[in-house]
């Protein structure tokens, strides 16, 4: 059976930090380009942050150089480090299993297989 459970949310002043851990099983983690969503209330959801399979990360704009993804291979566990959060984050946070696609010398993310119930962040001013 199929299961992302993440776990670290919470509530933060800001400026603070939380960091998000996604626990996987039931599926061959390796094979997959992992990712952060969130979704804010009466928003779509949008991509945070995403590693692909050879390890290259990349970020929606609106948190390039404050949130940092991760993964131990290991321990099937997707992380993301949230630093200098801000009120416009908050929201349900998701992560995702993507299939990978390999084409022309390179990896892509294709449509989501797996998601997680989401844990909540919110952030105050």
């Amino acid at each position: 059976q199929v299961q992302l459970v993440e776990s670290g949310g919470g509530s933060v002043q800001t400026g603070g930090s939380l960091r998000l851990s996604c626990a996987a099983s039931g599926f061959t983690y390796s094979y997959y380009c992992m990712a952060w969503f969130r979704q804010a209330p009466g928003k779509e959801r949008e991509g945070v942050a995403h590693i692909f399979i050879d390890g290259r990360t990349t970020y929606a704009d609106s948190v390039k150089g404050r949130f940092t993804i991760s993964q131990d291979n290991a321990k099937l566990t997707l992380y993301l480090q949230m630093d200098s959060l801000k009120p416009e984050d908050t929201g349900m946070y998701y992560c995702a299993a993507r299939a990978n696609y390999y084409s022309s010398g390179a990896n892509y993310c294709g449509p989501a297989n797996f998601w997680g119930q989401g844990t909540q962040v919110t952030v105050s001013s």
